[in-house]
């Protein structure tokens, strides 16, 4: 008997965008009511699975590999399937929101893929979540190109074999979307709304240019999950009646979690994944989320000081490179989130030297391909793996088998020398205040000190502050991490955006918000999982 079906969801409160019937086409909403209706009990069920992990962490105080799951790690015949020919070279990729300018300069920018961003780099305002839909179609038609009315600058793209291939990364598991509402009454997932849309316009369109629907999965915390963006990609292929292997999905290594069940993640994606990513920032946001009273052992330094070479982060990055070449997927780095200045040259060759040796070390370590956040720096990125890769597009055959990682290793955060200084402090709270006031006007992907921030800047700066705090730091000041502290700085910090901006321009935006919902997530005695979650319910639009 088959399943009856779903009733298309309704919208609620949104404000009315041009063109969004488009987007909000009947038989699209009719495809999410379904992915709804199946997929969202499901969820559910694994964001309680998130909760009760937590504790048990809490509890043990350590993680390890799942003895469950030995089988697949130690069957040494399985592989994931071959990446089809558009994902085969991915030495350089491009990340960003989609809004219509960052859509016609990513597919420009030289990089071979464009991470389009509708999770940490986008605020999802209902405007960014269907106009952003809205540039992808255009963009596949070659209906994207404009003039900027402000600056006049027009914007058009270049030949379709000069493009950037598109890797779409929608929403994690955990936030819904608010402006839609199934038959159930209770909200989509964030997750299903972002990849349906995207999945049911554009698919056969795809097809015919010799490409697919690809994705990016972001804050994955276990196999299961993947087992059911797997079920997921199943469906929704199965609903448009194209090939099964159609979707290819790249995961996120972004949480601690997921750093253990790399292999089980993998398999469960097997016919669907292309590879997996080091995520830094939201790594280290993971390990302090799960390990934050954990002892004085797991109490991370200030964030700029946990580089790379960290052992602990070299565990994780090698054990990924190794895991990915075993079982034929492509491993894929970390960002170099460096925005170069129009002012100073020496702030870019130093910062370009630096990116220069972190692109040097990835693709010495074996990794594929590597992101960067700004076009300026793809003929620095292509440079390091052309060196390495030459007119190969991959290094797939280094098996990297010299590398052994125990789970001991994976959590040595305690071997690092660095410690929270005042500084660090006063940096967390300054990048944390200045992003969640963009975020809050809708702007995902923030240049902030010469760094292009997203959401998961502000989740462990937030997050430091959470744990030092809890830990009775004191810094090499005298002064310790105390929540009247936090507040003295970020006071401090409010009253200097004031005199940088000046009145009028302080008026406008949102800074106070900012302020308060800031200090909120970084000194509430309850940990709030994730910021975005309080912070959209002060979202408009």
């Amino acid at each position: 008997m088959s399943a009856p079906a779903s009733s298309p969801p309704t919208v609620v409160d949104a404000p009315s965008l041009p063109r969004q019937e488009e987007v909000l086409t009947e038989e699209a909403l009719a495809f999410l009511g379904e992915l709804h209706r199946r997929f969202t009990p499901r969820r559910d069920e694994l964001l309680a699975r998130r909760a009760e992990r937590r504790a048990e962490i809490a509890r043990t105080g350590t993680l390890d590999f799942l003895p469950e799951t030995a089988e697949v790690r130690a069957d040494e015949d399985w592989r994931v399937a071959p990446a089809p020919p558009a994902l085969e070279d991915r030495r350089v990729e491009i990340t960003g929101p989609t809004d219509r300018r960052m859509t016609v300069n990513a597919l420009n920018s030289g990089a071979r893929i464009w991470l389009a961003d509708f999770e940490d780099a986008s605020a999802p305002t209902w405007e960014n979540v269907v106009l952003g839909q809205l540039n992808l179609k255009d963009a596949y038609a070659r209906r994207v190109d404009f003039t900027d009315e402000r600056t006049g600058k027009s914007y058009a793209l270049r030949p379709d074999e000069e493009l950037a291939t598109v890797v779409m990364r929608p929403r994690g598991w955990h936030l819904d979307e608010r402006h839609l509402v199934g038959a159930d009454g209770t909200p989509l997932p964030g997750a299903l709304v972002d990849f349906g849309l995207y999945f049911f316009h554009n698919t056969r369109r795809l097809l015919a240019l010799g490409k697919g629907p690809y994705f990016y999965l972001p804050k994955t915390e276990s196999h299961l999950e993947a087992r059911l963006w797997n079920d997921v990609f199943v469906f929704a292929q199965d609903y448009l009646g194209v090939p099964r292997g159609t979707v290819r999905a790249t995961v996120l290594i972004e949480t601690i979690t997921a750093a253990f069940e790399m292999e089980e993640i993998l398999y469960e994606l097997r016919e669907h994944a292309s590879g997996l990513n080091a995520g830094r920032w939201d790594y280290l946001f993971s390990l302090i989320k799960n390990f934050r009273d954990a002892g004085p052992e797991f109490v991370l330094p200030d964030r700029n000081a946990v580089t790379m070479t960290a052992p602990f982060m070299r565990a994780y990055t090698e054990l990924l490179v190794r895991t990915c070449h075993k079982r034929g997927a492509h491993a894929i780095g970390g960002m170099a989130a460096f925005i170069p200045s129009r002012k100073d040259a020496e702030v870019n060759r130093v910062a370009f030297e630096k990116v220069r040796a972190d692109k040097d070390r990835e693709a010495g370590d074996g990794f594929d391909g590597s992101w960067v956040a700004h076009p300026d720096l793809v003929p620095i990125a292509l440079e390091s793996f052309d060196k390495v890769l030459g007119d190969r597009p991959h290094q797939k055959d280094r098996l990297r088998e010299d590398v052994r990682v125990t789970a001991a290793d994976l959590l040595a955060v305690g071997a690092l020398e660095a410690r929270p200084t005042y500084g660090g402090l006063v940096n967390a709270v300054q990048v944390g205040i200045r992003y969640i006031e963009a975020w809050l006007r809708g702007l995902g992907a923030v240049a902030i000190f010469n760094l292009m921030e997203d959401a998961a800047t502000a989740e462990i700066s937030r997050s430091q502050i959470w744990q030092w705090i809890n830990a009775g730091v004191e810094f090499e000041n005298g002064e310790r991490a105390v929540p009247d502290l936090v507040r003295s700085v970020a006071s401090d910090e409010l009253a200097a955006i004031r005199e940088e901006l000046g009145e009028d321009a302080f008026a406008s935006g949102r800074w106070r918000e900012a302020h308060d919902l800031f200090l909120q997530v970084a000194l509430d005695a309850e940990y709030a999982d994730f910021l975005t979650l309080p912070a959209y319910r002060h979202l408009k639009g």
